[in-house]
Protein backbone atom coordinates (compact mmCIF):
# COMPACT_ATOMS: atom_id res chain seq x y z
CA UNK A 1 0.00 0.00 0.00
CA UNK A 2 1.19 3.19 -1.25
CA UNK A 3 0.30 6.93 0.27
CA UNK A 4 -1.74 7.28 -2.74
CA UNK A 5 -3.63 4.39 -2.27
CA UNK A 6 -5.12 5.26 1.19
CA UNK A 7 -9.24 6.65 1.62
CA UNK A 8 -10.97 7.71 4.13
CA UNK A 9 -13.64 5.19 5.21
CA UNK A 10 -16.83 5.45 3.60
CA UNK A 11 -19.51 8.29 5.35
CA UNK A 12 -16.34 9.60 7.60
CA UNK A 13 -15.96 12.73 5.20
CA UNK A 14 -19.79 13.79 5.04
CA UNK A 15 -20.60 16.91 3.03
CA UNK A 16 -21.79 19.84 4.90
CA UNK A 17 -25.71 20.70 5.04
CA UNK A 18 -25.96 23.72 2.07
CA UNK A 19 -27.64 26.31 3.54
CA UNK A 20 -30.20 28.89 1.50
CA UNK A 21 -30.16 26.71 -1.88
CA UNK A 22 -34.02 27.10 -2.01
CA UNK A 23 -37.00 26.22 -0.72
CA UNK A 24 -36.99 22.66 -1.82
CA UNK A 25 -33.91 22.16 -0.31
CA UNK A 26 -34.78 21.40 3.29
CA UNK A 27 -33.25 24.32 5.05
CA UNK A 28 -33.67 26.87 2.11
CA UNK A 29 -35.23 30.19 2.27
CA UNK A 30 -34.49 31.37 6.04
CA UNK A 31 -31.19 28.80 6.16
CA UNK A 32 -32.96 26.99 9.27
CA UNK A 33 -33.01 30.57 11.33
CA UNK A 34 -36.31 31.31 11.53
CA UNK A 35 -38.05 34.42 10.49
CA UNK A 36 -37.39 37.60 11.87
CA UNK A 37 -35.39 38.64 14.93
CA UNK A 38 -32.40 39.32 16.03
CA UNK A 39 -30.66 36.24 15.91
CA UNK A 40 -31.98 35.94 12.27
CA UNK A 41 -29.53 38.79 11.11
CA UNK A 42 -26.71 38.88 9.88
CA UNK A 43 -24.18 39.07 12.50
CA UNK A 44 -26.86 38.34 14.67
CA UNK A 45 -26.71 37.42 18.46
CA UNK A 46 -26.33 38.55 21.82
CA UNK A 47 -22.39 38.97 23.42
CA UNK A 48 -21.12 36.92 26.06
CA UNK A 49 -23.14 37.78 29.32
CA UNK A 50 -26.08 39.60 27.37
CA UNK A 51 -28.87 38.40 29.87
CA UNK A 52 -32.42 39.74 27.86
CA UNK A 53 -31.27 43.25 29.16
CA UNK A 54 -32.09 42.66 32.59
CA UNK A 55 -28.89 43.90 34.65
CA UNK A 56 -25.71 41.19 34.24
CA UNK A 57 -24.52 39.89 37.04
CA UNK A 58 -21.06 41.29 36.75
CA UNK A 59 -23.15 44.24 37.06
CA UNK A 60 -25.00 43.55 39.93
CA UNK A 61 -23.00 41.95 42.55
CA UNK A 62 -20.96 44.85 44.81
CA UNK A 63 -17.69 45.10 43.93
CA UNK A 64 -15.34 45.04 47.40
CA UNK A 65 -12.21 44.50 48.47
CA UNK A 66 -8.62 45.77 48.03
CA UNK A 67 -6.08 45.41 45.32
CA UNK A 68 -2.97 46.42 45.64
CA UNK A 69 -2.25 47.33 42.06
CA UNK A 70 -2.55 51.30 42.77
CA UNK A 71 0.32 51.11 45.53
CA UNK A 72 2.35 48.74 44.28
CA UNK A 73 6.23 49.61 43.84
CA UNK A 74 7.41 48.11 40.32
CA UNK A 75 11.29 47.48 40.21
CA UNK A 76 13.50 46.60 37.04
CA UNK A 77 14.96 42.67 38.39
CA UNK A 78 18.28 41.69 37.81
CA UNK A 79 19.55 38.86 39.10
CA UNK A 80 22.95 37.92 40.07
CA UNK A 81 23.68 35.32 37.85
CA UNK A 82 23.37 38.32 34.62
CA UNK A 83 25.28 40.78 36.61
CA UNK A 84 27.92 37.74 36.36
CA UNK A 85 28.05 37.22 32.75
CA UNK A 86 28.29 41.02 32.44
CA UNK A 87 30.90 41.93 35.00
CA UNK A 88 33.19 38.66 35.31
CA UNK A 89 36.07 40.44 37.24
CA UNK A 90 33.26 41.80 40.39
CA UNK A 91 34.10 45.31 41.30
CA UNK A 92 31.09 47.77 41.44
CA UNK A 93 28.46 47.68 40.28
CA UNK A 94 25.29 50.31 40.37
CA UNK A 95 22.39 51.16 38.52
CA UNK A 96 24.20 53.63 35.89
CA UNK A 97 26.48 50.90 35.10
CA UNK A 98 23.56 48.06 34.59
CA UNK A 99 22.60 50.46 32.17
CA UNK A 100 25.82 51.06 29.91
CA UNK A 101 25.95 46.95 30.28
CA UNK A 102 23.11 47.14 28.85
CA UNK A 103 21.24 44.68 31.52
CA UNK A 104 18.88 46.83 32.09
CA UNK A 105 17.02 49.41 29.56
CA UNK A 106 16.88 52.19 31.85
CA UNK A 107 17.46 53.98 35.23
CA UNK A 108 14.28 55.39 35.44
CA UNK A 109 12.94 52.48 37.82
CA UNK A 110 14.31 51.36 41.14
CA UNK A 111 16.37 48.42 40.60
CA UNK A 112 16.00 45.26 42.92
CA UNK A 113 18.36 42.43 42.92
CA UNK A 114 17.17 38.77 43.48
CA UNK A 115 19.75 36.06 43.59
CA UNK A 116 19.42 33.67 40.80
CA UNK A 117 22.67 32.26 39.91
CA UNK A 118 25.68 31.84 40.72
CA UNK A 119 28.84 34.75 42.11
CA UNK A 120 32.16 34.23 40.66
CA UNK A 121 33.63 37.39 42.21
CA UNK A 122 33.19 39.48 45.13
CA UNK A 123 30.32 42.67 43.82
CA UNK A 124 29.44 45.63 45.75
CA UNK A 125 25.84 45.89 44.69
CA UNK A 126 24.30 49.76 45.10
CA UNK A 127 20.98 49.19 44.44
CA UNK A 128 17.60 50.00 45.42
CA UNK A 129 16.36 46.81 46.71
CA UNK A 130 17.91 43.33 47.01
CA UNK A 131 16.48 39.88 48.36
CA UNK A 132 17.87 38.22 51.38
CA UNK A 133 18.87 35.11 48.89
CA UNK A 134 20.96 37.59 47.12
CA UNK A 135 22.55 39.29 50.27
CA UNK A 136 23.60 35.88 51.17
CA UNK A 137 25.31 35.01 48.00
CA UNK A 138 26.95 38.17 47.77
CA UNK A 139 28.42 38.29 51.30
CA UNK A 140 29.33 34.82 51.10
CA UNK A 141 31.71 35.81 47.93
CA UNK A 142 33.39 38.49 49.73
CA UNK A 143 31.53 41.27 48.82
CA UNK A 144 28.93 43.56 49.63
CA UNK A 145 24.71 45.08 49.12
CA UNK A 146 24.29 48.56 49.73
CA UNK A 147 20.91 49.75 49.64
CA UNK A 148 20.35 52.90 48.49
Amino acid sequence: MNLHELRAEPGARKSSKRLGQGVGSGTGKTSGKGNKGHKSRTGGGVRPGFEGGQMPLARRVPKSGFNNARFAKEYRIVNIGTVSEKFPAGGEVSVERLVEAGVIHSGCLPVKLLGKGDVGAPFFFKVNAASEGAKKKVEAAGGKVEVI
